[in-house]
């Protein structure tokens, strides 16, 4: 049962686009992505609004998600939240670990 985990950053002046960089530029991302049993760890920029940020973050169980939580690394992810005076929006979403169903298929051009 994998948990996928999407957040919203929100900043004022492009803050939140400077903090996706600046987690990315010290390397934090990298070894976010290197702990065990993460599955994704990604940034994407809405096209229509220019003051957020959206994480995408996925891990193997909830199990994992606590072991991140409590890692050194959050630290780190606090402290360049609150540099960058960041607001933040979460979803929350369990896979269900049935696939794709066919009716669903027919519409992915692979």
């Amino acid at each position: 049962m994998a948990i996928t985990i999407n957040i919203y950053y929100r900043g004022e002046g492009g803050n939140a686009k400077k903090f996706a960089e600046e987690m990315v530029s010290g390397g934090i991302v990298n070894d976010i992505r290197a702990e065990e049993r993460n599955i994704r760890y990604e940034y994407f920029y809405p096209m229509d609004d220019k003051e957020t940020v959206l994480l995408i973050d996925s891990w193997k169980d909830q199990r994992s998600l606590d072991k991140h939580h409590a890692s050194p690394m959050m630290a780190k992810i606090v402290e360049l939240r609150n540099k960058y005076d960041l607001h933040m929006r979460v979803e929350r979403y369990v896979s269900d670990e049935t696939g794709i169903p066919a009716t669903d298929d027919a519409f992915i051009r692979k």
